[in-house]
């Protein structure tokens, strides 16, 4: 799978100076964590049903934001893609990506709300 964008979690002053990865793919995004003990979570674009962008004063000076999103996922029902650069680029890049996701698996809004993990077209099917 071809990587579409990658970038770390810039913690000090903007500066990519931590251990957390930040990997989108076209049908994933997976977030590696640690150094001595590292940790990857992945997130399967089609499951992501909001995402936010939001960017303190501090964020905006170093020119860097944080990305909150809400999933449908169990094990990652809210997760935020903290202090990247671009991230209005970064966010409009997600958002398209999860509709053509969304659109190519042929699912609606419908199916996160019943609570069951069957997944429903837009025809009900």
């Amino acid at each position: 799978m071809a990587v579409v964008w990658r970038d770390r979690k810039r913690p000090f002053l903007g500066l990519p100076w931590s251990f957390t990865i930040y990997t989108l793919t076209e049908e994933k995004l997976l977030v590696k964590t640690g150094i001595l003990h590292q940790k990857e979570e992945e997130i399967r674009l089609y499951r992501i049903m909001d995402v936010t962008l939001k960017r303190s004063l501090g964020e905006r000076i170093f020119g860097v934001g944080t990305i909150h999103c809400c999933s449908a996922d169990k094990s990652t029902p809210e997760f935020d893609i903290l202090h990247i650069k671009d991230s209005e680029r970064v966010k409009n890049m997600l958002s398209d990506m999860i509709e053509q996701q969304r659109e190519a698996k042929r699912i609606s809004g419908r199916e996160f709300m019943d609570g069951e993990d069957e997944m429903f077209g837009e025809d009900g099917e």
